[in-house]
């Protein structure tokens, strides 16, 4: 993350041209942020926005609209934000990736772990880079709980625990509802990442899938997810009814040394519980607020995209991560 705030304040870069940038699809919920963000970051020329058939107009002034023939077809633009309805997702990440250039795809990719395995290969055999935008890669404290799991200092992690609560308006209710997996499939993708990070590939992936509302529209609205290891076990439930569930969003990581609780997502704070000293904390509860990441929301995730595009730097997560990532969703959601 240090390298991310530096990059941003432009001590890490040294190149002769920015980098143009499109974003296609502007019906995706981060497609507002990731436009300003783009704006917003020095390294970065925002060439416009494209808005498919049948999506919103982008709230952010000062956008050129663009169609997705201009985008695919003007060779400066070198890195695509794919934005769109999940459906229609892998259709312009395909067209991007065929005419070489990098994409950032924001989540979940689609309902077909073939097709995203399809783009994988291609953006081998044409050069660019695929990057998948889950939520909470770059999350400082997230960073923090994972270090001290992977570091052995939390000694043998044997469970992850996550919950997400959010309430959900009538028009996106309906649109999850499209999905097997409900707010599983929309939301649990960003946990489900994470938990691959630490521990790899499950053994077993089951999904509960329930519908508790008493609104009649078949959305999976109270959902688990649990993974299984050899020595561990990962749980990770989705609700859509909590009115202030953001300030109770946690990630618990449990080991025979102690914890590592991320609680609230925002703002940033870790406590970790330790029996004996490990690492950097020492025995019992320490509280820490560690620092935001520089810039914009989603800086950290182009400032790599950056890095990767001008300085040949390697991603952070592979094609093979992110296909067991999106398979393991596609198995608790119930969709093959």
């Amino acid at each position: 993350m240090a390298a991310a705030n530096a990059a941003f304040s432009g001590a890490a870069f040294a190149f002769k041209a920015k980098i143009r940038v499109a974003v296609i699809g502007t019906a995706h919920g981060h497609a507002a942020s990731k436009v300003r963000a783009l704006q917003q970051l020095p390294v970065f020329e925002l060439a416009g926005v494209c808005r498919p058939p049948g999506e919103p107009e982008v709230a952010v002034p000062g956008v050129r609209r663009l169609s997705a023939d201009e985008v695919v077809n003007d060779a400066s633009i070198e890195l695509v934000a794919v934005e769109t309805r999940v459906e229609h997702n892998l259709d312009y990440a395909e067209r991007c990736v065929r005419a070489g250039k990098h994409v950032h795809l924001d989540k979940p990719p689609g309902g077909s772990l073939p097709r995203l395995r399809a783009l994988f290969d291609d953006a081998a055999r044409h050069g660019p880079t695929v990057q998948m935008g889950y939520q909470w890669r770059y999350h400082p404290a997230m960073q923090l709980a994972i270090e001290a799991a992977r570091k052995g200092w939390l000694g043998h992690v044997y469970s992850m625990r996550a919950v997400i609560d959010k309430p959900l308006g009538a028009a996106e209710r309906l649109e999850l509802a499209k999905f097997p997996g409900g707010i599983l499939f929309d939301e649990g993708c960003h946990l489900i990442d994470r938990a691959i990070d630490l521990f790899g590939k499950p053994k077993r992936a089951t999904g509960f899938l329930q519908h508790s509302s008493t609104i009649d529209d078949g959305l999976a609205d109270n959902t688990l997810a649990v993974l299984e290891y050899d020595r561990a076990r990962v749980e990770i439930g989705m609700a859509s009814f909590q009115p202030h569930g953001s300030l109770y969003r946690v990630l618990e990581l449990s080991g025979t040394n102690g914890k590592a609780v991320v609680q609230p997502y925002a703002p940033l704070r870790l406590l970790v519980d330790l029996k004996e000293p490990a690492g950097p904390y020492k025995s019992g509860a320490q509280a820490l607020e560690p620092q935001e990441p520089a810039g914009p929301a989603y800086a950290p995730d182009f400032l790599e995209m950056a890095q990767i595009i001008r300085h040949g730097a390697r991603p952070s997560y592979s094609p093979e991560h992110d296909l067991i990532v999106h398979q393991t969703l596609l198995q608790v959601c119930r969709q093959k």
